[in-house]
């Protein structure tokens, strides 16, 4: 098997994207590079059999309704506003409230956070995979949407305060303690680069996160809320530890 893990970012200039070859008893990082520019990474998609990507696939039904709503001069929503609570399910997915829920973490809103931009460039890429044929359905297709943070909490692994260059010796330890708890796992020629890069190793664990995906060792959402998540998106949580993956 061959997962690709993307670690989408606004620009090319910080996005960076892992391949992982899953053979036997071990995980081997094929490739792994910054700077990825939308070409490449349809490229990468192209030869995996899972994709996970870092970035909100969609937006609350709310929030676009109430945007629907306001272009067309339709206050509908407008006396509800006036508070955080009435605020809130506009900048809240289903899948953020259930992961707030399990993980304790709360997902930056697509809707109200600078995450926004690259919820448009990921709109644009899973566009132009959809165009080639890909199953993008925003539940289970080939690509899925992922978020290392939570899933590194999930795996019982530091999921704060590695990131940014003052975090560096935190993030060479998280790269220590990762290879420690997924057995197998070869990082080869790339380790020296996902300890100086915090968007390289999250691209790693966005791979690993395909991974588990594709063999059912993440939650998917129940009946009731499959249709609002293949409009908003459904983030993939690990349920099970990480040497389960080999």
């Amino acid at each position: 098997m061959r997962t690709v893990g993307i670690d989408l970012a606004a620009e090319p200039s910080k996005t960076a994207v892992a391949s992982v070859v899953w053979e036997g008893e071990t995980a081997r990082v094929v490739d792994l590079r910054l700077g990825a520019t939308d070409d490449q990474l349809i490229e990468a998609v192209a030869g995996a059999d899972k994709c996970g990507i870092d970035a909100p696939f969609g937006w609350p039904d709310a929030f676009v309704e109430f945007v629907v709503a306001h272009h067309r001069r339709e206050p509908s929503r407008e006396l509800e506003l006036n508070s955080r609570a009435g605020r809130l399910p506009l900048v809240r997915r289903r899948t953020d409230r259930v992961v707030h829920e399990v993980t304790g973490i709360v997902p930056l809103s697509v809707s109200a956070d600078l995450i926004a931009h690259v919820a448009l460039r990921c709109a644009g890429l899973l566009a132009q995979l959809t165009i080639t044929g890909m199953d993008v359905n925003r539940v289970d297709g080939t690509v899925v949407e992922v978020y290392p943070a939570a899933a590194l909490q999930r795996w019982g692994l530091p999921f704060r305060g590695y990131k940014g260059a003052v975090n560096r010796a935190n993030l060479e330890e998280l790269v220590g303690r990762f290879e420690e708890a997924l057995p197998g796992l070869e990082l080869g020629e790339f380790r020296g680069r996902c300890v100086t890069s915090d968007d390289a190793f999250d691209a790693v664990v966005a791979a690993v996160i395909a991974r588990a995906a594709a063999i059912g060792r993440t939650g998917l959402p129940g009946s009731a809320a499959r249709d609002i998540a293949e409009r908003e998106g459904w983030i993939h949580l690990p349920d099970g530890a990480l040497s389960s993956l080999i």
